[in-house]
């Protein structure tokens, strides 16, 4: 059984037409922020997910609007990027990253026709977003709706990664392991073309291999801080070797993440953490960061609550690190939705937890100030929870300086921007987000 995400020997196929991008008409209200900034001031830019068919799914669009970082933290301001913003071209919730100093937004287009479409934008303020640059296509090496990140190396590179498999059998028919085939291109992001691509096979251990192991998603490529090795997070799978077919209820391996050499992207090795068990791969929003000489990386599924796992300049996981948010928190079954740490080592997380209700879209969500230096994690009380205040989808945290700033915006409920100075743990209202009826709010950029 094959599951290929796109048939490699069409790589000759495909480069994309031009996207069509589709301006709103401009807010006439007088309480709409401005489209200026001052020279100290960065942009802040809201996404909002319309929805498709069910509210919360974020599948009608992805639209996004700019403010200063003075207007973001301005609770007499409000901004409606529902009725006034910029359509990013996507067939469904757009896959976004922004530069560093929050002037340019980076989008692939994730599925349909456009899927796979890499194009980006100077921020101009408001509803102004203009392209810049030509546009490329990575479809033809990771397929119409890739997992894309953007690496921190000063703007310059974004990774897309997928995986196939292929389960194998000998000539009796006897389960004997899956085949994980790893694709992984790097992307010019200043000039808009492919540096490189390789495939190659991503194997475990013969022992966890022959009990029906695989690394079956892989996904949030970070680069290690001198630059020459590019860790990838990985979820396993697992087939019943008896019958071949798909297995459930198996004990949790320990976490585990793909090394490459960079920029060659060849001599894959897989390596594993004894502290977490559970998926490193995330889900839309970047999962590992570089801080202190150090890769952070959080985990998902973890049957012990979601840890915080450390990989040090060895590209070995660091097992004397230990940060459980199941005890940092004082809950049960934490997982970590989206996170993002400062240039202090001090960060914000999303997550829910077993006592999390039930709201429209799914589980509640939270927010929490997290410390990697002191492994301590505690709620933000200041921002207001209710049960439809969903984050699973949750993509982006705009970084200035200490400060970060998160949406809050329950499923088609009005919210406002928070602003979280890390190094104090201050918490500021800001802008009114004004919502539409099932859609929510995906971050800021």
């Amino acid at each position: 059984m094959k599951n290929y995400f796109f048939n490699l020997k069409t790589l000759a196929l495909a480069l994309s037409g031009l996207l069509l991008t589709v301006s709103c008409s401009e807010d006439d209200s007088s309480n709409s922020p401005g489209e200026d900034k001052q020279e100290d001031s960065r942009w802040i830019t809201v996404a909002a997910a319309r929805m498709g068919d069910n509210p919360g799914d974020g599948n009608g669009g992805t639209l996004i609007y700019s403010v200063s970082s003075e207007d973001a933290k301005d609770p007499t301001k409000s901004i409606a990027p529902f009725d006034n913003g910029f359509i990013v071209p996507s067939n469904r919730t757009a896959r976004l990253q922004a530069s560093e100093d929050g002037n340019t937004i980076f989008n692939i287009s994730y599925a349909g026709d456009t899927g796979g479409n890499y194009t980006k934008y100077t921020v101009n303020g408001g509803q102004n977003f203009a392209k810049t640059g030509s546009e490329v296509s990575i479809a033809p090496y990771v397929g119409s709706a890739p997992r894309w990140i953007k690496l921190f190396d000063g703007d310059q590179t974004g990774a897309a990664v997928y995986v196939s498999t292929e389960h194998q059998f000998d000539t009796d028919g006897n389960y004997t392991r899956t085949e994980a085939t790893m694709g992984v291109v790097t992307l010019d992001l200043v000039n808009s073309s492919i540096q490189n691509f390789q495939e190659q096979s991503i194997a475990l251990s013969t022992e966890e291999e022959a009990q029906g192991y695989y690394i079956s998603r892989i996904d949030m490529p970070t680069l290690n801080a001198s630059g020459d090795k590019l860790y990838i997070g990985a979820r396993l799978s697992k087939v019943d070797p008896a019958t071949g077919e798909s297995d459930s209820g198996y004990d949790i391996l320990g976490s585990k993440t793909i090394v490459l050499d960079y920029p060659s992207l060849l001599n894959p090795k897989v390596i594993s953490s004894t502290v977490g068990h559970g998926n490193t791969n995330g889900y839309r929003s970047i999962n590992a960061f570089l801080y202190n000489g150090s890769v952070y990386q959080a985990n998902q599924g973890d049957p012990n609550g979601s840890h915080i796992l450390k990989i040090d300049s060895n590209n070995q996981y660091d097992d004397s690190y230990v940060f459980n948010l199941d005890e940092a928190l004082g809950v049960e079954d934490a997982y970590i939705l989206a996170w993002r740490p400062t240039e202090n080592g001090k960060g914000v997380l999303a997550y829910r937890h077993a006592g999390s209700a039930e709201g429209t879209a799914g589980a509640q969500g939270y927010f929490a100030l997290i410390d990697l230096n002191a492994k301590t994690a505690q709620k933000i009380d200041a921002i207001p929870y209710e049960p439809d205040f969903y984050l699973f989808q949750y993509q982006g945290f705009a970084v200035n300086g200490t400060e970060i700033f998160v949406t809050e915006a329950p499923v088609g409920k009005n919210g406002n921007i928070y602003v979280i100075e890390t190094e104090t743990g201050e918490v500021t209202k800001g802008a009114e987000l004004i919502n539409a009826e099932g859609s929510h709010y995906i971050g800021a950029f």
